[in-house]
């Protein structure tokens, strides 16, 4: 499976999540990614930072919620659930709160948001899971190459950091030495530490040995255009989504965006001449790629849609506060992100 299309069906149902703050879909695009992740996630040490980023959403709901007592909430409630002493803050502090009132609708709001956040963060451990972070720097463009470098190295940075903890922890375990509590975490610390410093040196060397950062020698004029065209490009594609979100740039943002795609796309074209590279066995887009690229875009598609038909659905209300349902055919919709799950065979590697 090309790691692209794992990126983009990831991508596609973070998208998703960002429509909705109905908890029960929320759960329902949690579930959908850990069961393709459960079944298609290999046994390389970058497969296996999913748990990493579930508790890493974890937090971030936690964080919200305690936000949300200590700070308070713009929104209003008559549930008061306890209430905590208030701290009085200057004249130039006007409208932050510290303590005071903490109802059950504030709470009910700020576990919404902090779920919405939640479950974007464990779509990206979806990809960091399932794509190999050296193939899909294999598949980038030259253009994005060396930026893809970068990103390649800083996202299997962590996915290391946790297989060396898990190593050394097991390894002080079975020794009879104590891995938990502060006096566990340094000496597990300090390791980890070292092993991370004697990798990048080794990258270093790696990357130098290999001839990285040569570029080829492009006129100047291609050197501009590249640059005006990518630049254009991208602000485009920001001008042309914040269109689309935006109630008045109905008419302007999808040629806006279109035209922004068009232009960033013929800039990364040219800027590949900088960096002539061949590929050695390229992986292939096939038709279950297309499969799976589709079954995330579906869902992103068919949640935007239904965001806008049936907000009050997909967008529970907290004032009054009401129990959140499960509305059908957007539930429906959510399954079609587990048809990778069911047309990819499984890596063993």
């Amino acid at each position: 499976m090309h790691p692209g299309a794992w990126w983009i069906w990831a991508i596609a149902l973070g998208t998703a999540a960002t429509r909705t703050t109905n908890p029960l879909l929320l759960a329902l695009l949690i579930a959908a990614s850990a069961y393709v992740v459960a079944t298609h996630r290999s046994s390389a040490p970058w497969a296996r930072s999913y748990s990493a980023f579930a508790k890493l959403a974890f937090a971030v709901l936690l964080i919200r919620l305690v936000f949300a007592v200590a700070l308070g909430s713009p929104i209003p409630g008559t549930h008061v659930l306890l209430t905590l002493p208030e701290i009085p803050l200057p004249h130039w502090a006007q409208g932050i709160r510290l303590g005071g009132e903490v109802t059950a609708e504030a709470l009910v709001f700020a576990a919404y948001d902090g779920l919405k956040l939640a479950t974007l963060l464990i779509c990206v451990g979806a990809a960091n899971a399932l794509a190999s972070p050296s193939r899909l720097l294999k598949s980038l463009p030259g253009a994005l190459y060396e930026t893809g470098v970068a990103v390649v190295v800083a996202l299997t940075f962590a996915p290391h950091l946790i297989a060396d903890v898990q190593r050394l922890r097991a390894a002080r375990r079975l020794r009879g030495r104590p891995d938990r509590g502060i006096r566990g975490l340094l000496q597990v610390g300090l390791p980890v530490l070292e092993g991370a410093l004697e990798r990048s040196v080794a990258l270093a060397a790696a990357m130098e040995a290999r001839g990285y950062g040569r570029t080829a020698d492009v006129p100047a004029r291609i050197r501009r255009t590249t640059a005006a065209l990518t630049l254009g490009g991208l602000l485009g594609v920001c001008a042309g989504t914040y269109g689309l979100l935006t109630a008045e740039g109905g008419s302007y943002g999808a040629p806006l965006l279109l035209a922004g795609i068009v232009a960033a796309l013929a800039g990364l074209r040219l800027g590949g001449r900088r960096s002539p590279r061949t590929r050695y066995r390229p992986d292939p887009w096939g038709p279950r790629a297309w499969l799976v690229t589709g079954s995330g875009v579906a869902v992103a598609a068919l949640l935007t849609l239904a965001s806008s038909r049936a907000p009050e659905a997909l967008h529970p209300g907290v004032v009054p506060l009401t129990a959140p349902t499960l509305p059908l055919w957007p539930a429906a919709s959510i399954l079609l992100a587990l048809l990778p799950a069911f047309i990819v065979p499984r890596e063993h590697s």
